[in-house]
């Protein structure tokens, strides 16, 4: 079984940084793709950011891109997102979501790409 907890999140002013972590713990070595999707009051998740390990490559929502950095470490199981510059429309809950191996039947940047899933951290930004 594969757990994924994250943490970090929190209530911040509008311009702020956080920086959201995300471990996984359980039987899960070197995962093909973990990414960061997020859940506003009364929206859709929706994607957030994403890194292909497999492919070396890194994706980002448009809203995000230019304020957000994603990373982590594949051998550790371990994602991060840096938030900067935040904005009011960035509040919603955060999920980490992973995938151990890879697929050809959904891109890394959907949801159903991912079996793995957190719980969730709450981010709040105050206008």
């Amino acid at each position: 079984q594969v757990q994924l907890v994250e943490s970090g999140g929190g209530l911040v002013q509008t311009g702020a940084s956080l920086r959201l972590s995300c471990a996984a713990s359980g039987r899960m070595f070197n995962s093909a793709a973990m990414a960061w999707f997020r859940q506003a009051p009364g929206k859709e998740r929706e994607f957030v950011a994403a890194i292909n390990w497999s492919g070396g490559t890194t994706a980002y929502a448009d809203s995000v891109r230019g304020r957000f950095i994603i990373s982590g470490d594949n051998a550790k199981n371990t994602l991060d997102l840096q938030m900067n510059s935040l904005k009011p429309e960035d509040t919603a809950v955060y999920y980490c979501a992973a995938r151990q191996y890879s697929s050809s039947t959904y891109h890394y940047t959907q949801s159903d790409y991912y079996p793995y899933w957190g719980q969730g951290t709450q981010v709040t930004v105050s206008s």
